[in-house]
């Protein structure tokens, strides 16, 4: 019962407006109210500060700059083998798998499509046909930054706009296609293990989404598709490539991260299934046909 509350309340509440006020609200210096509701904070959800660069509670002048707290060198050991591909933020897996043609997978008999996912951009669905994906849940008390299985080089950014459900666990499997109705940011890499792609889905809640290289992409929520190509000029120096483990973007708050990786090039790790805690750095998965 209480769950056919929480999944109505998704329908009926006013997300825009929730995620809007508690976004000013998380990035309000409150002096002692802050460190006050961070500090609770910390202690409802028993997080480990020590894992963080900054681990005094009072050093963080808003929420927004403790939810996207930087982890303490070397507290996420990254898989040093070259053929190895990460996972790319701490969470929950949700559903890890192959893709059936198009068919990401099904929730109550209802598939998950590639198109809706990737909005229709053929050019990208097409790499990921019979490829191999993962769904990480990031709950709020887990690193909201998101870092790279494997080094690749941008090729393009897609901001598709969208509802802002909640994306837990008991949420995403009572309303249907919810990673194709949410607002999202693709970001498509080429990489040794042909491409992949790393969408990360907005939420209520959430205040912002960010890249390393563009910053911040949500808000403003102006409710148009963007879309990046890269390089945008003919200067090799514009590349833009990211290593393996380095960081790709965040959340202010949590949300989900989904991974697509290109058919035939990519095995991913067997002993990995849903609902298992996800680590950044842990084994994801194996490439082959790496290219030399």
């Amino acid at each position: 019962m209480l769950e056919k509350i929480q999944v109505l309340l998704q329908y009926l509440l006013p997300k825009y407006w929730i995620t809007y006020l508690l976004g000013l609200g998380a990035s309000w210096k409150g002096g002692w109210i802050t460190r006050y509701a961070i500090q609770l904070f910390i202690h409802v959800y028993k997080i480990d500060m020590k894992e963080f660069d900054n681990p005094n509670p009072s050093n963080y002048t808003t929420f927004n700059e403790f939810f996207t707290r930087k982890l303490r060198n070397n507290s996420r050991p990254i898989d040093t083998n070259p053929s190895t591909l990460v996972i790319p933020a701490d969470g929950i897996i949700t559903q890890i798998g192959k893709i059936n043609q198009t068919n990401i997978f099904q929730v109550k008999g209802i598939p998950y499509h590639l198109d809706g996912l990737l909005a229709g951009h053929d050019n990208i669905i097409n790499y990921f046909n019979d490829g191999n994906f993962v769904i990480i849940y990031i709950p709020p008390q887990n690193c909201h930054r998101v870092y790279m299985p494997c080094t690749g080089t941008l090729r393009e950014v897609l901001y598709i706009p969208g509802d802002l459900f909640s994306v837990h666990p008991k949420i995403t499997k009572n309303i249907p296609n919810i990673f194709s109705r949410n607002e999202r940011v693709i970001c498509l890499f080429e990489t040794d293990f042909g491409y992949m792609a790393q969408i990360l889905v907005g939420t209520v809640i959430v205040g912002s989404i960010e890249t390393a290289w563009l910053g911040a992409i949500t808000p403003p929520r102006e409710g148009i598709v963007k879309h990046w190509r890269y390089p945008n000029t003919s200067n090799i120096e514009d590349l833009i490539i990211l290593q393996k483990g380095h960081e790709m973007g965040l959340f202010k708050l949590g949300s989900t991260v989904i991974n697509l990786f290109d058919n035939k090039k990519v095995i991913l790790n067997n002993l990995l299934q849903p609902y298992d805690i996800a680590r950044i750095g842990m084994p994801l998965a194996q490439g082959c046909n790496q290219e030399k």
